[in-house]
């Protein structure tokens, strides 16, 4: 439409423009629309200036190709050079057009001034008309607003008169109700007073009585009359004896007595009627009849007599009921009960139970009005009665004064029952919870079940774990008495060895004390949800475990030294004086028979002693584990348990301490025996002193050293940390004293000074691998004394000048040489160590 409309304008411009006679007439719709002054400027040069459109775009094509343009920028073209010569000979203008151009523009110019005016006359034409327009509308509005606001106060009017009348209507509508309801309320009273007359008649006498109270379609309206005749009834008994009575009142009263009783007989023969009707009902499980005549006996005690009646005539309340769940629990009469197979029993029992009251809540939903009343008296009697006959006959409480022997299962097995029976019946309750049993406390009604075995179960616990720890002792002493029977008697000493070796400390044993309490703390924690009181009863249980460990310990460790005691008196009794060849011989052999028992002994002992570090870490591991996060919560009670482990496990550290220093006597015994019979006086003083000498160890010492490897071998097992430190360094200073005691018995050559420091330094390098500096810094001044034997008398005085500390110990090692008197050592000592004096 542009185009055409644009088309239509050029023609019309062009016409125009065609005839130089007709002046260009310009119009105003020439400008509506999309209006573009250059296609008006086009259309108005295009007749006088045909090549116009055709210059520019030849212009714009050579502007476009790059080459030199001739035309200059105000739109004339540039002359070439010789165009002034053949200019001059032209009379014509350069732009011939021009004055059409003029004129037209002249004439253009001149309608578009008359254009402007008349749109300036027409715009001021149309303000004035919207002016007038605009007045009228104002004058429109205003009267419908006054309109409207008339309306709204008509409206206003009109609702507050429908309030009122609404109102007065809403009244009118209550009086009536309240008229009706009055009329009905009379109406009704009057029909009771009529009935209540009925039964004011003689005492007993029913036959009088409207057929309503006797027709059997009509019990729930007769049930609902009588239950409000007997409420009025009494009610005025009530009120009546609160006041002085009249004669007049006081028949009134006796009438209204009798009505009483009449209804309360009639009351009682419908309930029965209906009970029965009820019976028969469920006995055919009419649920619709049933449904009926729980509906009418709720309006009797609120139902009560029906409820219990229903739970009443339920089979799994049957005295053969509860007689099979003993026997399935308890098996066989007179067979003793298995904690597994009560557990299975009570399951089984119990899984009964839920599933026949799931089925019996479907019947109370559909037939009375509150099941959940019923419910409640359902599950309440099942926790009242079923169960509590099934435990009566499961858990017979034993006596702590005679408890039953273990042959019979003792305390335990009543512990172990008494816990499945609460985890089982435990898990009754939160079923029969799940099934629905209204508003009854199920949890407390099963707490109170296992009051009475709660009460002191924590003394029954502590008395098992007493009667199981008696029981085993009891069983160790049989095993070590049939196997000492079975060894026969080879010989005081070794049968008190292997005697001993069968009361050994048990790590075994002592791993069942801690699964024996692990299951009484198990039982603590399901038998209470109080932290506190869980902590009392962990803490006392604990408390039982360790007086067995520790008498336990204590013992193994006592028997053990026992058998130490005893090879040293064997020791003692072979340590005979000076006799007969023969006779020492025998001693020599008896010896060495107790020295065999000594080292076994010992051997014995640090087995005891390794397996007794393991008991108290077994018991230490369970009390962090399991015993200290149950006594946390309580304050005092986790650092008070600490403190008792210490204390019970002194007694056993004692008897490892005196067992301990019984094993160096022991060892140093045997030391100083290979000593005294294998050392000899030519081992530090050869005969011949110019030979070459000896750089091998005496065979006392490799006798002893070799001793001292073999016995201790089973300390360095047995013993860890500072207790097996402090023991090797005792040890250690022992044999040092020893052997400076041993070799004062002996004197020594130049040559036996050099076996003497051969041995000493063979004693030393053992004694390295006891890891105690101590002892290894008194070896090596012993191997520097050793050299008192070596040097010459003359030297001997700047031997010690840089370890004045020995100077003591070395001065009685001197006057051992062979030569100490003969070179007057004395005598040169004395004088440069004036202390010697």
């Amino acid at each position: 439409m542009r185009e055409t409309r644009d088309g239509m304008k050029a023609d019309r411009f062009s016409r125009s423009a065609s005839a130089d006679s007709d002046p260009l007439v310009l119009d105003i719709d020439d400008f509506k629309g999309a209006f573009s002054f250059d296609g008006l400027f086009g259309n108005l040069v295009n007749e006088i200036l045909p090549s116009y459109q055709e210059e520019e775009s030849d212009s714009a094509e050579g502007h476009g190709n790059g080459v030199g343009s001739d035309a200059l920028p105000n739109g004339n073209l540039r002359a070439p050079p010789d165009a002034g010569k053949s200019a001059q000979g032209l009379s014509s203008p350069l732009f011939p057009e021009v004055n059409a151009l003029l004129s037209l523009f002249k004439n253009s110019c001149k309608q578009l001034v008359d254009l402007r005016k008349q749109v300036d006359e027409n715009l001021s034409d149309l303000k004035k008309e919207v002016v007038v327009q605009d007045s009228e509308h104002r004058k429109t509005l205003s009267e419908l607003e006054k309109g409207v606001d008339g309306l709204f106060d008509s409206f206003a009017r009109l609702d507050l008169r429908i309030s009122s009348v609404g109102q007065t209507a809403a009244k009118i509508g209550d009086h009536l109700q309240s008229a009706d309801a009055q009329r009905e309320v009379a109406s009704q009273t009057i029909e009771l007073i009529k009935y209540l007359m009925e039964f004011n008649g003689s005492p007993g006498d029913l036959m009088e009585l409207s057929p309503l109270f006797s027709d059997d379609s009509r019990v729930a309206e007769a049930a609902s009359i009588a239950q409000k005749l007997r409420s009025f009834a009494e009610d005025d008994i009530g009120g009546q004896a609160m006041t002085i009575s009249a004669v007049g009142n006081a028949t009134a009263s006796r009438g209204l007595e009798v009505a009483v009783a009449n209804l309360q007989e009639y009351c009682n023969e419908l309930e029965n009627r209906l009970l029965s009707r009820f019976d028969l009902a469920s006995q055919k499980r009419e649920l619709s009849t049933m449904r009926e005549c729980a509906k009418i006996l709720s309006q009797f005690n609120r139902g009560t007599s029906a409820m219990q009646h229903y739970v009443g005539l339920c089979p799994m309340f049957d005295l053969e009921v509860m007689n099979a769940d003993a026997e399935l629990v308890l098996g066989d009469q007179g067979a003793q009960p298995s904690p597994s197979n009560v557990a299975r029993g009570l399951s089984s029992i119990f899984k009964e139970i839920t599933e026949t009251v799931r089925k019996e809540a479907a019947t109370i939903a559909a037939v009375f009005p509150s099941p959940n009343d019923v419910m409640s008296i359902l599950v309440q009697r099942v926790l009242e009665d079923r169960v509590p006959k099934l435990l009566e006959k499961l858990l017979l409480k034993p006596s702590l004064v005679s408890p039953p022997a273990m042959e019979e299962g003792g305390l335990i097995l009543y512990l172990r029952l008494l816990a499945v029976a609460y985890e089982k019946t435990q898990e009754l309750a939160r079923d029969l919870r799940g099934v629905g049993c209204g508003d009854l406390d199920v949890e407390g009604l099963t707490e109170s079940l296992f009051l009475p075995h709660k009460d002191i179960y924590i003394e029954y616990e502590q008395a098992s774990l007493r009667q199981l720890y008696k029981a085993k002792m009891e069983e160790l002493r049989a095993e070590g008495q049939q196997s000492s029977e079975s060894s026969g008697t080879i010989g005081r000493s070794k049968g008190a060895s292997m005697a001993s070796s069968h009361q050994q400390i048990s790590v075994t044993v002592v791993t069942e004390f801690v699964r024996w309490n692990e299951e009484a703390v198990s039982r603590c924690t399901l038998f209470s949800s109080q932290p506190a009181a869980i902590a009392a009863n962990v803490r006392a249980v604990f408390t039982c475990l360790l007086d067995q460990v520790s008498i336990y310990i204590t013992e193994g460790l006592e028997r053990a030294r026992d058998s130490l005691t005893e090879a040293a008196a064997l020791r003692e009794r072979f340590v005979l004086p000076s006799v007969s060849r023969r006779v020492a011989a025998a001693a020599a052999s008896a010896a060495e028979a107790a020295a065999a028992a000594g080292e076994s002994s010992f051997r014995s002992f640090m087995v005891s002693v390794q397996r007794c570090g393991s008991s108290v870490a077994i018991v230490q591991q369970y009390f962090a584990n399991s015993i200290s996060r149950l006594l946390l919560p309580v304050d005092g009670a986790h650092a008070a348990s600490c403190e008792e482990m210490a204390t019970a496990m002194s007694s056993a550290e004692g008897a490892a301490y005196k067992g301990l220093q019984q094993c160096i006597e022991t060892v140093m015994a045997e030391v100083e025996r290979v000593l005294s019979t294998e050392q000899k006086v030519a081992d530090y003083r050869s005969p011949d002193d110019s030979i070459v000498p000896d750089h091998r160890p005496t065979q006392a010492c490799s006798k002893v050293v070799a001793y001292l490897s073999r016995v201790l071998e089973s300390a360095f097992t047995a013993l860890e940390g500072l207790n097996k430190q402090a023991f090797l360094t005792e040890l250690g200073n022992r044999l040092h004293k020893g052997l400076l005691n041993h070799w004062q018995k002996f004197t020594f050559n130049a040559s036996g000074g050099l076996r003497l420091k051969r041995d000493i330094t063979e004693y030393g390098e053992f004694v390295r691998s006891f890891n105690a500096p101590s002892v290894d810094e008194k070896f090596e001044q012993l191997g520097i004394m050793a050299n008192v034997f070596i040097v010459a008398p003359e030297s001997l005085s700047t031997l010690f000048e840089g370890t004045p500390s020995i100077r003591k110990d070395a001065q009685r090692f001197i006057q051992l040489r062979e030569d100490y008197k003969s070179a007057k050592i004395a005598a040169r000592l004395s004088s440069l160590w004036p202390s010697s004096s």
